[in-house]
């Protein structure tokens, strides 16, 4: 019943904003446009003087934080959108109206079990951003530190199970109706965004995720996370220290203070396969109202980043696998991708390598040898969305949110620097990678991390040896024993045979001498041809047993 209030819901929002005309313009089939001139509101309800943009912002938020998300999402992908719909969402990566101050403060001084006079020397209700989980306000601590209060909004954990709840539901819809369903793995992939979305509900771990990232990037020129205040620090509550930056998406403000921007632009690359290969630890969540830029030094621009509820980490065979396929796409290897993706049980083993390659060439070629400005990796991913569905390639649940943190930076590096060339700034990055994991280097770090347990075992190492034999011995002893078990169980079945093959033989002469009652000696005669056959059966098998 709840899941069937939301769609009630979901269908409301979507005629009172008048969603409908978004799909006027769009090729459908004859059935679909039938179904859209039989929906009766678009007769009864105005479309109005708002545009297209703002209507789509305003349903998304008033239909919550899953949805918010989701533009969020779109606002980076400036060449799938019109100018309108990119700038009116992108109002909710940082404007989503707020919750009320005075409840703000409540559950500030409740978590933390003090008024907010005895916690900070200055505190700011009114908050100076609000997003789809949390809003922030500013403050001051009682030793001069800046610092900012994140609070979780009250009750969006009811709206996230709801959603949650459509979302499997419309999953398993999608198994059940549409053939390519399971290989897609839709639940799965909703099951991976429940825990995603539901961490970000514990700020906690937002605190530990943004710790990690900051000893990760600990010194560097790339990259610099605030500090994270911990002991006043809970679930639903997150101060941390406060940073004066550029938002990333704000050009003219960056232009204006000479950013050089093609650095920026790379950097925010080597940013990304860094914490993906280097790290395994990837801030997944890349929207350009989580990234600001350091005013410091334009000539050699640092990023800012805040927001740690979503991130993602691979295993080492995901991060091998993925290294090695994108370097065989930049050598334009094509062979070498699908074999890759055929060893690695992504599609069927019995898959035709070369069809299989022949298709990967014609969606991937195109991109290369252009600027970042004149490639649509939307159109690319639709193509290879395509090429997996003709060759069986199943939905690697793992993997989403990466696939999710690559269109944001393909987002934000068509806003910053068009003309850069994703592929020539990460190829060399890859290639130390690769060196360092399967070179030399690699081998001597790995005896390096296990000297200390080798040393620690090795005291230990002539009783091990000792145990070792000493089971090796016994499983001789024990293999021995079968053995002969099984040589006693042969011979009781060979002399069980035996005897009865000899009844047998016993059998098959009486029935011989039976043919002829009479006169044995003269049947010895005149005895027929089976007579002679029972006989000579019996003698033998009386002979051989």
């Amino acid at each position: 019943m709840r899941r069937l209030l939301r769609i009630f819901k979901i269908a409301r929002v979507f005629a009172r904003y008048r969603l409908d005309t978004f799909f006027e313009q769009v090729s459908l089939h004859w059935y679909a446009r039938l179904l859209l001139k039989l929906m009766l509101w678009r007769y009864f309800i105005p479309v109005g003087p708002r545009s297209q943009g703002e209507r789509l912002r305003l349903a998304l938020e008033e239909l919550g934080p899953i949805f918010i998300k989701f533009g969020q999402m779109l606002s980076t992908r400036r060449d799938l959108l019109s100018d309108d719909l990119a700038l009116e969402l992108k109002k909710l990566q940082d404007q989503v109206p707020p919750f009320a101050s005075a409840y703000s403060q409540q559950l500030i001084e409740e978590a933390l079990n003090a008024p907010v006079e005895e916690l900070f020397a200055e505190f700011n209700p009114e908050p100076m951003a609000s997003a789809s989980v949390a809003q922030v306000h500013e403050a001051l601590l009682y030793n001069g530190e800046e610092v900012v209060i994140k609070v979780i909004r009250p009750g969006i954990g009811k709206t996230i199970k709801k959603d949650m709840a459509l979302l499997y539901t419309l999953a398993r819809l999608v198994e059940t109706l549409w053939a390519e369903g399971r290989r897609l793995k839709p639940v799965e992939v909703v099951a991976d965004y429940e825990n995603t979305i539901f961490d970000e509900l514990d700020l906690r771990k937002e605190a530990a995720n943004g710790s990690q990232i900051r000893r990760n990037f600990e010194n560097s020129p790339l990259l610099y996370v605030p500090e994270i205040y911990w002991d006043l620090t809970r679930q639903n509550v997150l101060v941390m220290e406060r940073i004066h930056g550029i938002p990333v998406a704000d050009i003219e403000q960056l232009k204006a203070q000479n950013t050089d921007m093609k650095k920026l632009a790379e950097q925010g690359v080597e940013i990304f396969f860094t914490q993906v290969f280097r790290d395994s630890f990837f801030h997944a969540d890349m929207h350009p109202g989580n990234i600001f830029v350091s005013r410091e030094n334009p000539a050699s621009p640092q990023y800012i980043a805040v927001d740690f509820g979503i991130v993602g980490s691979l295993s080492p065979e995901d991060q091998s696998y993925l290294a090695r396929n994108f370097l065989a796409f930049f050598q334009r290897d094509y062979r070498q991708v699908a074999q890759l993706h055929i060893d690695s049980g992504w599609v069927p083993a019995d898959t035709n390598v070369q069809s299989f390659e022949t298709a990967i060439r014609s969606v991937c070629e195109p991109i290369f040898e252009k600027p970042l400005k004149d490639i649509s990796f939307g159109m690319v991913l639709m193509g290879l969305f395509q090429t997996a569905r003709r060759f069986n390639m199943e939905v690697q649940p793992q993997l989403v949110l990466l696939q999710k943190t690559l269109l944001n930076i393909e987002g934000l590096g068509r806003q910053l620097y068009p003309e850069l060339d994703l592929w020539q700034t990460g190829q060399p990055f890859l290639e130390r990678w690769m060196k360092e994991r399967m070179g030399p280097k690699a081998a001597y770090r790995s005896i390096k991390q296990q000297a200390p347990d080798w040393l620690d075992k090795m005291p230990q190492l002539p009783q091990m040896a000792y145990d070792a034999l000493n089971q090796l011995k016994n499983m001789d002893d024990t293999r021995r024993r079968d053995m002969l078990a099984m040589s006693v169980a042969r011979q009781e079945l060979q002399q069980k045979a035996s005897h009865q093959w000899r009844w047998v033989g016993v059998v098959c002469l009486v029935a011989a001498v039976g043919l002829s009652l009479d006169d044995p000696l003269l049947a010895l005669q005149e005895l027929p041809a089976i007579g002679w056959l029972l006989g000579g059966v019996g003698a033998v098998l009386l002979l051989r047993h």
